[in-house]
Parts: C-alpha cells; structure tokens; sequence
C-alpha cells in the first residue's frame, strides 16, 4: 500500500466519551499518528461506559472500538509540569481534538488562543454539547440530551409511540464526523499558507445538519409538523409502500416504489389504479394492506418476485446474518487487534479505502499513559 494519506501528521487527543474519540480516530485511520492524553487517575470515562457487562483488560469495549491504535500520554492538568508538557506537544502537533465543556479548556490555558500562540499553524478543533455560549451552553452535551432537544425523536417511531430516540450515538459520531471534514479542509489551506485554524462544532448544530432535508420541507411547508405513519412508519414525509414489513418468516423493506407497479408485481390489486395522492392521504391503510398480504409467504420468495422488476426492496437483516452474508465478507470490515495483555479484540476497520485497500490497525486502546515514557523521550519533555 502506498504512504497513508495523513502520514506524518500528529493529532493530540485531548477529549473524551465518543465525538472528540470518534474524529481522532478516523484522523488516525487516515494515516495521522494520534497520541491520546488522559489524566492519569481513571483516564477517560468511557473506559467504564459499558454497552453490555462485557470488558476487555478493565476496559469498556466501546473505549477499544473507538481509541484503537492510538498512543497513551498521561498528563494531570491540575499538574503545572503536566500542562507543560501537554504545551510542548502542541508545539510540535498538527491537530488538536477537545470537547471540554464550555471555559474548562481556557481556564487550563490549553484552549485555541493559547495554542496558536505556541504554534501559529495549529488546526484546533473543538465539540461542545450546545455551541460556546447561549442558555444551553453549559449543560450536559450527552447524545441523548442533544437528540432530545433537536427535535430528532419525532421523526421515528409510529405516530402513536411518542417521541422516539436512535439506538446509536448519532449525535457524537456527526459531530465527530463534521470535526473531521474541517480538519481535513484547514490542513489542506495550511499547506498553501501555512495558516492554522480553529474547527468548530457541536451536538446541537450536527444533528441540525443531519435534519436538513426535513427542516427545509417544514420551513417552507408553513410550518406544518411531519405526520409519522400509525402503522410501520419509516419516514415521517414519504407516502406508502415506504416501510418494513413482515413476511412468513422475517421482514422486507420496501422503498419508494409507484403503487401500481408494486401491485403488480405482489398481485395485490387493492392498491392499484389510485390516484398519486392516496400513496400520502391513504398511507395508513395502504401500508396495513400491504402488511397483511405479505405475511402469507416467505421474504425470498417475494425478494424473488420484486427484485427482478426493480422494485426498490432488502431482507432485513440482525448482525448474525449480515455477517453471514457473501456481501458483507467481500467488503472486509473487521479486524483483530492485540491489547496490551495479548489479548485479541474483534472491532471494526475504518470505511474507508485508499487506491483500493482499507487500512489495517494491529494495535488497540493503550492503557493509561502507555507511552508517556516513550513520548517524553521521543520529544524532549
């Protein structure tokens, strides 16, 4: 493989939990050495966030999936040496991840102004939960938190559910995301110019980002509220057959597909010959139609019969049969890692392939300071 897009590049990690993690990490992915800074006394606190009793080495399985390959820096901020140190890694750094709250950065004399002054050509990037001022500012930015307040949680779920929130981290691994495009983009002026840059973003502005599409439609449909079906509701603002469905013996996704094509091709002809705007004002009804008569065979055997007239439609998979499947072994997402005790941990590659290859990680989340010694040594600290 050829030189990684980011080599020789350094990114200090100075955050913690999942969004600051998340960006450090693709950074990482992408060929940047990334050295991760945590006190010295517990570390970051998602080594004890635990999505299940699992742990590996005293750690959560989480904090390995997300600080893989990642070198370890032990520094105490309430520690005057320590933060000298930490200044002189920013000295010869290139990229600087934080998500501290809100004055926390400042009052350690570590935040963008004062890393600019040690080195002008810094690209500083920073997440907060909720933007560095305004009534939200120094509350909690938890994912959750941010979903709830974002309206996000009314757009899943069926209409009678409430509000509804995603099963996954949606709004650290936007925000993490965003942090990384910026970067991305800085280094790229620094390299014209030699000009550093302070990337900003947050919780709040990420999940804003990702409604985009539906907050245009509400923006300028006179503020109407998106309608969430009462029945297998999958998009708040797409008519039916948009939906999943359960088949004899699993469930089927279909898309966006005209009516009478779908009718046709399930023989179902109670949903055909409506006019377009039934699909919406009839969805409910059209959709319980659907359901019922899918569930009288087998999701192959219906795949078998819409697939080959291009009807937009998937099996549904769980994670067993996914990876099961041929499709999935060809694009080569996991990897084995080697943690400090020897101890193998089975995680994920990064989705991204250069000049045909994804690259390849051996090493997992280091311990606590695993190589301050080193580093110290390394740059003279």
């Amino acid at each position: 493989m050829s030189e990684a897009l980011l080599d020789g590049l350094t990114v200090l990690d100075m955050s913690q939990f999942l969004s600051g993690p998340f960006a450090a990490l693709r950074l990482g992915d992408l060929g940047a050495r990334v050295i991760k800074i945590e006190r010295p006394d517990g570390g970051d606190l998602c080594r004890r966030l635990y999505l299940t009793d699992t742990e590996i080495g005293g750690d959560s399985t989480l904090f390995h999936a997300i600080n893989r390959g990642k070198l370890g820096f032990a520094a105490d901020f309430k520690n005057p040496a320590d933060v000298a140190a930490v200044k002189t890694l920013i000295a010869k750094a290139d990229v600087v991840v934080q998500n501290f709250r809100p004055g926390v950065i400042e009052r350690l004399g570590l935040d963008y102004a004062s890393a600019k002054t040690i080195n002008p050509g810094i690209v500083y990037a920073s997440i907060t939960g909720y933007g560095e001022d305004g009534p939200w500012a120094m509350l909690a930015g938890q994912d959750l938190l941010a979903q709830a307040r974002t309206g996000i949680m009314w757009l899943n779920g069926d209409h009678d559910q409430g509000p509804v929130p995603f099963g996954l981290a949606i709004a650290d691994l936007l925000a993490g995301s965003a942090i990384v495009q910026g970067v991305l983009a800085a280094l790229l002026r620094r390299a014209r110019t030699g000009e550093g840059a302070h990337i900003e973003t947050s919780l709040l502005e990420a999940l804003i980002d990702f409604q985009f599409e539906v907050l245009t439609t509400y923006m300028n449909d006179g503020g109407r509220t998106p309608a969430r079906s009462q029945f297998r509701n999958a998009h708040a603002y797409l008519a039916a057959p948009y939906g999943v469905y359960q088949t004899r013996d699993g469930w089927i996704a279909i898309a966006m597909t005209p009516l009478d094509k779908l009718a046709k091709a399930i023989d179902l002809p109670a949903i055909a010959g409506l006019p377009p705007s039934a699909a919406f004002e009839r969805r409910d009804e059209i959709k319980r139609a659907i359901a019922s008569h899918l569930g009288d065979q087998t999701t192959a055997s219906w795949l078998a019969r819409m697939q080959p007239v291009d009807i937009w439609c998937a099996e549904v998979l769980d994670w067993a049969a996914l990876f099961a499947s041929e499709a999935f072994r060809r694009i080569d997402m996991l990897q084995t890692l080697i943690g400090a005790d020897r101890r193998e941990i089975r995680t994920t590659r990064s989705p991204i392939r250069v000049d045909g290859e994804r690259e390849h990680c051996l090493s997992a989340a280091p311990r606590i300071g695993e190589h301050t010694e080193a580093l110290r040594a390394e740059m003279g600290l």
